[in-house]
């Protein structure tokens, strides 16, 4: 259910992606109150949606329910070029650490009180399968304090990287969250299958139905 979106396919995923940006632009401008986000077209799209982003996509039947953003830490990211002042320390960089962003999910899809979603479920899984396939072993997150405790009890290890500050109408802290296989298999236990969150199709098949 999560499609892996990159410069090589994103052309098969245009209608797909057009949804994704607006859920960004709803959730990070109009919920958060990001103002400094905010586009006319109510597309959010910034200058790291680049060829060397990944974008990951929880799509059922056609509809976006969820996104999420992998970037390379071994290039300007979110965190050393926007969000410097929530790091005290160095930049945690290198080809095993990425930075996830723009994780956001549709209203009725969310979690509900202190319990997953399916979609966050899938969604988070996507990130550990992918980076296990892809020798990326850490995480750099920047998010509101209370996915602390929900990272630690996925058995993410967690590291704050500074002390939480206000951005918009949201608290926010910059963590590394550290992976492994024990965290696949918890969130696997979660969602009661082991089945892949990961869609494998050939592109041929992804361009029939573009």
């Amino acid at each position: 259910m999560i499609h892996i979106v990159t410069a090589e396919n994103i052309g098969a995923y245009q209608y797909e992606m057009e949804q994704a940006y607006r859920l960004r632009h709803n959730v990070f401008v109009d919920e958060m109150g990001w103002e400094d986000m905010r586009k006319p077209d109510g597309r959010e799209i910034d200058q790291f949606d680049d060829g060397r982003a990944i974008h990951m996509l929880h799509v059922d039947e056609g509809r976006v329910l969820g996104y999420q953003r992998m970037l390379p830490t071994m290039r300007p990211h979110l965190l050393t070029e926007v969000l410097p002042n929530l790091c005290e320390g160095d930049f945690p960089v290198g080809p095993h650490v990425w930075e996830w962003t723009r994780y956001c999910v549709t209203c009725e899809h969310r979690d509900r009180g202190r319990i997953l979603s399916p979609a966050g479920n899938l969604l988070l899984s996507s990130i550990v399968e992918w980076g296990l396939a892809n020798s990326v072993k850490k995480i750099v997150i920047e998010m509101n304090p209370l996915w602390l405790l929900r990272l630690v009890q996925l058995h993410f290890r967690v590291t704050s990287l500074g002390l939480p500050q206000q951005i918009g109408e949201d608290s926010i802290v910059a963590v590394t969250a550290a992976f492994d296989r024990r965290t696949l298999r918890k969130l696997q236990e979660m969602r009661g299958n082991d089945l892949p969150a990961i869609v494998t199709q050939p592109e041929a098949d992804r361009r029939s139905l573009a």
